[in-house]
């Protein structure tokens, strides 16, 4: 895409003849399904509904911050809150695939439902091309499963508008700053929220921890961003991980967690770096995360690997 504008006004005449009547937009807060609620409002007004869902899987803060992103673009949505829903679905489940496919089905069985309220079977998204070149499919292994490609259920009644699809996020990036979102550059969070950073079974106990730990890890990177201590990165997070490990409070022996922090550098998504930051900041981490989770987490872990080898989240 080289240029944002006249990708803008094809992507908004196809959304009109993709949509003869009304659409619901999957609307995470993220740039990419911003920019597609943005699109999609533009091209068909008060025919196009924004639905931004609680899933009970965010991190701290999210839902206001999104409230303010959403307010500041002019973007007409409504909130649904479904965290009791998500949280139950996956209640237990460790395996990083079957999580995605169960958060997937929840998002499209709700979106059933609020596509019937509101009289439509379109549900507009703001799948990228990373998200099917990763999920599989032809002669393409899988990566990992995203959420809103290979976990929507084949039987589903909505038919899905997927305005950026050829788009990786560098592109989206440029596209956002034309339509004057804030934060364009924003670092992403995965679709299935802190249920693929709870490594191993979640439970509501491990999504309290790992949103903890994840709110240190953002608020610390970005105080040394601030100082000039280190360069912003793309995406930076923690991981809550699947062990029990051996730590020291007093002069007793506990069995607590360990928490694996990662930040990484990357323009597309496809391949990323991981970042080498200062060791004060890694180290004013690592004592906030076991301060504020005495008890619960004992150790913290810091991931030094490529893109590839590894993926940029852990699930």
């Amino acid at each position: 895409m080289n240029d944002p504008a006249a990708f803008a006004r094809a992507a908004i005449e196809r959304l009109r003849a993709d949509v003869p009547g009304r659409a619901i937009v999957a609307a995470s807060g993220g740039i990419d399904s911003t920019a597609a609620a943005l699109l999609a409002e533009r091209a068909l007004g008060d025919r196009a509904r924004a639905v931004f869902v609680d899933t009970g899987l965010l991190r701290e803060g999210e839902v206001r911050r999104v409230g303010e992103l959403f307010r500041s673009t002019g973007l007409r949505y409504d909130v649904v809150e479904a965290s009791a829903r998500f949280l139950g679905a996956l209640a237990g489940v460790a395996d990083p695939e079957e999580k995605r496919r169960r958060v997937g089905a929840e998002f499209i069985g709700l979106f059933e439902e609020e596509g019937a309220k509101f009289g439509t079977d379109r549900l507009v998204q703001g799948t990228i091309a990373p998200d099917w070149i990763e999920s599989g499919g032809e002669l393409r292994s899988t990566i990992k499963t995203h959420h809103n490609v290979g976990g929507v259920p084949k039987g589903t009644r909505l038919t899905l508008v997927e305005p950026l699809r050829d788009l990786y996020k560098d592109e989206v990036r440029a596209l956002a700053r034309h339509l004057g979102i804030p934060e364009a550059d924003r670092q992403p969070f995965p679709g299935p929220g802190l249920a693929v950073r709870v490594a191993g079974p979640v439970s509501e106990d491990g999504i309290r921890c790992v949103r903890v730990a994840n709110a240190i890890v953002e608020e610390e990177v970005d105080r040394a961003v601030a100082a000039h201590e280190m360069p912003r990165p793309w995406q930076y997070f923690a991981v809550l991980l699947a062990t029990r490990t051996v730590g020291v409070t007093g002069d007793n022996r506990v069995l607590g967690g360990a928490v694996c922090v990662r930040i990484v550098d990357s323009v597309d998504a496809m391949t990323a770096t991981a970042a080498h930051p200062p060791t004060a900041v890694l180290g004013r981490i690592a004592e906030r995360i076991t301060r504020d989770l005495a008890g619960r987490v004992v150790r913290v872990l810091y991931d030094i690997t490529d893109k590839p080898p590894a993926t940029i989240e852990w699930e």
